[in-house]
């Protein structure tokens, strides 16, 4: 399912117009991103948790011409998956 076709869904059981849901999943977007971008969790019991991680630096070789180089550390977004959500796809 991509953005358009969820949009699609939610207007469809809401009840809502497709601009109204679009905007309402544009916000929700929106929002996650810059809860992750200060740091903070964003959590929905029983869907999941979007969280931040930091990974180290490391070494890693070019695949193209087997020339080492050095990954730099950085911030890398994770979702982890709610139980409810985790037992729905059984």
């Amino acid at each position: 399912m991509n953005k358009p076709e969820l949009v699609a869904v939610i207007a469809e059981k809401t009840g809502m117009k497709k601009k109204e849901a679009e905007a309402m999943v544009n916000a929700f977007v929106v929002s996650v991103k810059e809860s992750l971008k200060k740091g903070e969790k964003v959590t929905l019991i029983g869907f999941g948790t979007w969280a931040t991680r930091e990974r180290k630096k490391r070494n890693g070789v070019n695949p193209r011409t087997g020339k080492k180089l050095s990954i730099p550390a950085k911030t890398v977004p994770y979702f982890k998956v709610g139980k409810e959500l985790k037992e729905a796809v059984k």
